[in-house]
């Protein structure tokens, strides 16, 4: 395959590269080529993998063509037919590697804000068991999750909740995720037994490189005060929480999450890069025309997206106009099919 025998030339001229000493000092550059490499070494072990079930597949036909065993000969016909089953799927697998291999330049790691919309309590409590879906779907996709910032309420939900998600193709799965979620059931709460319709909105930001944003100590006012709800006596006695102001935006963001003043100063820092970013993206495409914009894919944060039915056991994508059953199991952090819709739009 010749698009492989590319891939296996860009591997090696990598290698050569990283084994340069003097690029330690250029970190930017050495994690861009880490990553890379990382992900052409996914395709060139699948690659490898299915070369193997293919050798197998024609060891298997040499002991059925000798006929002379019967016991081997029916063993190497059960193999064939799992074997020739795994050379699909592997196929496949290397066929979504090879058409996701050009997008090793999307963003690595992204900032999810999740805030309660309409609702009251009952919103507040939507929006915590969103973190914990997307908290699940991190996991079992082996990202690093740190909350950054977060307004807990009275019954344990979250008014606001900031967190980042980080080490793999974190974008390309989460990127559709923006925009307001509805959620439709009977609350806890409710005593006549009627369903309540409640949302929670969510951005997804891409972190941006350090070259992107480039913020002056001068135009920042930086504020501490001592964090509120959850985080023991230590946290709340002292203050370690950090807000941020940008002076020339008005742009103003909080941390208040970890024990530590400079850690939230850091994280906070995180917060209002991405924040900046966004801003100047939404006055470049409000600089665009009507036609450029209704061309973006991105969902904005006002559009309705998604709706949670409860009493019907549904979620349905209203951009894909698309039913997903077992709702238990997608709140448990079982996105998969979902996104993989998204994905395929």
């Amino acid at each position: 395959m010749k698009e492989f025998e590319e891939i296996k030339k860009e591997y090696e001229n990598l290698l050569h590269q990283l084994s340069n000493p003097e690029l330690i000092s250029d970190w930017e550059k050495f994690e861009e080529l880490s990553k890379r490499k990382s992900s052409l070494e996914k395709v060139i072990e699948k690659e490898e993998e299915l070369k193997e079930i293919k050798n197998k597949i024609e060891e298997d036909k040499l002991i059925i063509s000798a006929k002379e065993d019967q016991e081997l000969l029916a063993l190497a016909e059960t193999e064939i037919s799992q074997f020739t089953e795994k050379e699909k799927i592997l196929r496949k697998e290397l066929e979504n590697l090879l058409k996701d291999k050009g997008k090793s330049k999307e963003p690595q790691s992204v900032i999810v804000e999740i805030r309660a919309g309409t609702g009251g309590e009952e919103a507040a409590l939507f929006a915590g068991e969103l973190f914990r879906m997307y908290s699940k779907y991190a996991q079992g996709q082996n990202w690093k999750q740190k909350v950054l910032n977060s307004r807990t309420s009275e019954l344990g939900g979250f008014k606001e909740i900031i967190f980042e998600l980080k080490n793999g193709n974190v974008f390309s799965k989460i990127k559709h995720e923006g925009g307001v979620h509805r959620v439709q059931r009977i609350p806890a709460t409710e005593k006549g037994g009627r369903t309540h319709t409640s949302t929670a909105s969510v951005a997804v930001l891409p972190k941006p490189k350090t070259t992107q944003i480039k913020i002056k100590p001068d135009d920042l006012k930086i504020d501490t005060f001592r964090a509120s709800g959850p985080g023991g006596q230590y946290v709340n006695k002292r203050e370690t929480a950090v807000r941020i102001t940008h002076l020339p935006t008005g742009l103003m963001v909080a941390s208040q999450n970890e024990r530590n003043q400079l850690q939230n100063k850091e994280n906070a820092m995180s917060i209002l890069e991405v924040k900046l970013l966004e801003k100047r993206e939404m006055e470049e495409i409000e600089k665009l025309g009507e036609k450029r914009k209704a061309q973006i894919k991105w969902a904005k944060r006002a559009e309705k997206i998604r709706t949670y039915n409860f009493p019907q056991d549904r979620v349905t994508d209203h951009r894909i106009k698309k039913s997903f059953h077992n709702i238990e199991g997608i709140m448990d952090g079982r996105l998969e099919p979902i996104i993989k819709s998204l994905q395929s739009v």
